[in-house]
């Protein structure tokens, strides 16, 4: 999403080099290339730990791209917020065009070298569209509220942060007073129900401290 802002911290860089070798393991045994999936509430840090492991993995030589969610929302930010507002039912993954990303997955595993997905301006509540190439990546890494619910996806990572322990992080990527307010608040409380519940069909946890739940 262009406008947003990422900062990678040392704990990010942490967990990503706890979980960069499980990745290149498997990746060593699997022909073709490689899905992952970065997933959590609002402000657990997925962009952060999605960017984080994508450099880990490439001081190993191995490149990867990055699919944000956040593209991929029906409505641009502004506009899905007044949306919410209007119907707060509309709080879920119908907000987010899982089948799309999902799409877009498939077709990096297939090779595809030049993928056009959609690109969120977010001081322009608008929907553009970029095209992206894969040239010389093995992985491609979905990060986003929602991305667990991805079919295409070799290995789930979930960062275990609710709504309470990542206020100070969304204060700082604050984008607009009304991402903050209390009708906000009642949203990330609907998203922590849904998305806590997704929690079980990851392989990798980060938990609440940025320690790291591998696979046996």
């Amino acid at each position: 999403m262009r406008g947003d802002t990422i900062i990678v911290e040392d704990h990010h860089r942490e967990a990503a080099a706890e979980i960069a070798p499980v990745i290149l393991l498997k990746i060593e045994a699997t022909p073709g290339k490689y899905t992952i999936s970065v997933a959590g509430e609002s402000g657990s840090g997925k962009s952060e730990t999605a960017t984080a492991i994508a450099d880990a993995l490439a001081e190993k030589g191995v490149k990867s791209i990055i699919f944000q969610q956040d593209d991929y929302f029906v409505y641009p930010p502004k506009t899905n917020d007044r949306t919410r507002r209007e119907d707060i039912a509309w709080v879920g993954p119908q907000e987010v065009k899982i089948d799309l990303l999902d799409e877009h997955l498939q077709a990096f595993l297939d090779g595809a070298g030049d993928i056009e997905k959609p690109l969120v301006i977010y001081e322009d509540d608008y929907v553009d569209s970029e095209v992206i190439t894969t040239e010389g990546a093995r992985v491609a890494i979905a990060e986003g509220t929602y991305t667990t619910l991805l079919d295409k996806v070799d290995t789930r990572i979930f960062i275990d942060r609710d709504y309470e322990d990542t206020l100070a992080h969304r204060q700082n990527r604050n984008r607009d007073a009304s991402e903050l307010d209390a009708f906000t608040g009642n949203v990330l409380k609907i998203e922590h129900d849904i998305i806590s519940s997704h929690k079980p069909r990851a392989d990798i946890i980060i938990n609440r401290d940025y320690t790291v739940d591998l696979p046996d």
